[in-house]
């Protein structure tokens, strides 16, 4: 196995891989399934964890994922705080301006959880804790791709409980000037996304990528697709303080028709590639899985939001399926699946 050393982060039970190498959950199927799991809903087999460098504050991160009950969803704990909890839903996300953070009126904050997020929804991952000791998540390589890496040396337990998806039936659409989010019925099940970007800098111009997510397209297509800045915002991130931990690690810095990092992209159109993970992450936040097309252009983490509190307020706009009583055949079926 080949392996990278990423500055400033060291992984307990886990080696970072390159990015062709990210392994697919055991037993995944490119439906985002397990088997018949993918009528039940997940956590984690074991807890694991790993310490890295916070993006804004710069600060050293120790992160915990741990194992949670069935309908717990994704919470996260600031154990510097006393143990303080907060869960990842849209309605509890409190900032977007640079990234998603979660937090409540008390004042506990969360931040960058995107990455991390969109590694759950893309693994199938219902339920889990997570523990970080700072007021953000490592940024690790500035992608999902190391998060898939300990979710799969976790490994994944069934619960014998039904998993539940929120069916969008009619358009739900807004705007921020030309940038616009939507979702719109689908005829199947799952998430498809279609994206497109459009930047001033020669080197990322406008992109578009579409795709139907599973965990397989997920670590193919998305995981290892790292977060970027232009070369001229980062001064002005650094005066207000932000962006302390951010390094050509960790992120992609382009300076009008160049690639700064020396090894250059990871992939063709790593820049839409890496805000439609972003997308999937802050979509996750409905609480439930998706079963909806969603169409981008210019959105991000602010607009995501916008678009789940617009769909959670309209009653008439989604409904919540899988939610029946289990039998004792789908007792048997989630004990054989597991």
């Amino acid at each position: 196995m080949t392996t990278r050393k990423t500055k400033g982060t060291t992984m307990e039970q886990m080696r970072p891989l390159e990015t062709d190498a990210i392994p697919v959950l055991r037993g995944t199927r490119a439906d985002g399934g397990v088997g018949n799991a993918s009528r039940f809903q997940v956590t984690l087999a074991q807890p694991i964890g790993c310490r890295g460098i916070g993006l804004h504050t710069g600060l050293p991160i120790s992160l915990r994922l741990a194992p949670a009950p069935a309908d717990s969803g994704i919470t996260f704990s600031r154990s510097d705080l006393g143990g303080a909890t907060v869960r990842a839903r849209y309605d509890t996300v409190v900032d977007t301006r640079l990234s998603t953070v979660v937090g409540d009126d008390s004042g506990l904050r969360v931040a960058t959880i995107e990455h991390l997020v969109a590694a759950l929804s893309g693994c199938g991952i219902d339920n889990v804790r997570v523990t970080v000791d700072g007021p953000e998540l490592p940024v690790l390589d500035g992608s999902s791709a190391e998060f898939c890496f300990l979710l799969s040396c976790a490994g994944r337990q069934v619960q014998p409980t039904p998993r539940r998806t929120i069916k969008v039936l009619r358009r739900i659409r807004v705007e921020d000037g030309d940038a616009f989010a939507e979702l719109r019925p689908a005829p199947r099940s799952g998430l498809s996304l279609a994206l497109s970007i459009d930047f001033a800098a020669a080197v990322i111009g406008r992109q578009n990528f579409a795709m139907k997510l599973s965990t397989d397209s997920f670590v193919r297509e998305l995981a290892s697709s790292r977060t970027f800045t232009q070369r001229h915002e980062i001064d002005a991130l650094q005066a207000a303080g932000l962006a302390r931990g951010g390094s050509l690690d960790n992120a992609i810095v382009v300076d009008g028709e160049r690639v700064l990092n020396p090894a250059g992209l990871r992939h063709q159109h790593e820049f839409v590639r890496h805000k439609m993970l972003d997308a999937v992450g802050d979509l996750y936040l409905a609480g439930h899985p998706l079963q909806a097309g969603f169409i981008g252009h210019k959105s991000g983490h602010a607009l995501n939001n916008r678009l789940l509190r617009a769909l959670m307020a309209d009653s008439s706009a989604w409904t919540l399926t899988g939610d029946g009583a289990r039998s004792a055949s789908a007792r048997v079926a989630v004990e054989e699946a597991a």
